[in-house]
């Protein structure tokens, strides 16, 4: 829905002595879906992607709101600085090969730098943890932690969401880790036990080809409904699944786990057995897209939305990634 030539033309003057480029946010929009997301969550604490967020003084600003509670951080350099800053309770998205990140994290971790209470650097609610997908990637950390007395680093599994069929000739989704099935998943779990400086603390599960396909392609219907279909067999598989890898995680690692899962998904996705923490980005319908936020630099484009928009808060945008790989996960829950 385009916004209104009355109200365009108040947001220009409201932004005619700021220098390009520059955000607005609506933060009516904003609330709304923060709102409805701790709706549809049924209670259970929903974490907040940073990388659909980018601006720290709106992070802390839904952070602050009841029903939510941590970070989906995109590089580990980022989670490092959102914990310099305060941020606490921090799960980095992706793998990381950053060797420097690692020695900076594990030396935190040894020496409670970022516990929330100036306590064990260990407790859940002062720490990062980075994600891993592989069992070759447990050397970095190893390396990066040799040396530093009292070093742990904890750890998330990165589990392959994807949806295979006709035996796996099929793939559909991005394939995110090489472990898929619960075999797989909890030897990469026993690898990560087994390690004198990791700590296995979750797993995450972001099914793209739910999250990131939308079902309703204008125009179509029949592509439409095929997109439905893959949809609804893959739900179907991954409930299932996915209560097997946390199982089988847990035998090995005796944890809680953190998944991801899209809000368009999330009542399904609470009531799957194994659930526990779920989170998503997706916007609920009628409340906006895109978080809430949305970013316009003068001459470049009208807005969408009717609701008045606010001057963007006070707050530092959190730095830009140094690359990404592979499909994102938008939003992850506990």
């Amino acid at each position: 829905m385009g916004v209104s030539e009355q109200a365009y033309e108040r947001l220009e003057r409201a932004t005619a002595g700021l220098q390009a480029p520059f955000a607005l946010i609506d933060l009516d929009a904003m609330n709304a879906n923060a709102r409805d997301l701790v709706r549809r969550g049924g209670g259970k604490p929903i974490r907040l992607a940073s990388k659909s967020l980018r601006c720290r003084g709106l992070q802390e600003r839904v952070l602050a709101r009841e029903g939510f509670r941590g970070t989906l951080a995109y590089t580990l350099p980022e989670a490092l600085w959102l914990a310099g800053q305060g941020a606490r309770d921090i799960v980095v998205a992706y793998p990381t090969a950053d060797e420097e990140a690692l020695r900076e994290l594990a030396e935190h971790s040894a020496g409670g730098t970022f516990s929330s209470s100036g306590g064990d650097a260990a407790s859940a609610g002062g720490t990062i943890a980075v994600m891993v997908d592989s069992s070759e990637q447990l050397p970095l950390i190893e390396r990066a932690a040799s040396g530093v007395d009292g070093a742990r680093v904890r750890v998330c599994l990165d589990i392959d969401a994807g949806w295979r069929a006709l035996g796996g000739r099929v793939r559909v989704g991005v394939k995110r880790s090489p472990a898929h099935t619960p075999q797989q998943a909890a030897e990469l779990a026993a690898a990560v036990v087994a390690s004198e400086y990791a700590q296995l603390v979750g797993v995450m599960m972001y099914e793209a080809q739910i999250a990131g396909v939308g079902d309703t392609p204008p125009g179509r219907p029949l592509r439409a409904r095929a997109i439905r279909a893959m949809q609804a067999l893959s739900t179907r598989e991954l409930a299932g699944r996915r209560a097997r890898v946390v199982e089988a995680v847990e035998a090995d690692g005796g944890l809680g786990p953190v998944c991801a899962g899209p809000v368009r998904r999330l009542s399904r996705l609470l009531a799957e057995p194994g659930g526990a923490v779920r989170a998503a980005r997706r916007t609920p319908p009628g409340a906006g897209r895109g978080d809430g936020a949305r970013r316009r630099v003068p001459g470049l484009g009208r807005g969408r939305r009717r609701a008045p928009a606010a001057p963007l808060p006070a707050g530092r945008a959190a730095p830009g990634p140094r690359g990404g790989r592979r499909g994102g996960a938008d939003a992850a829950a506990r």
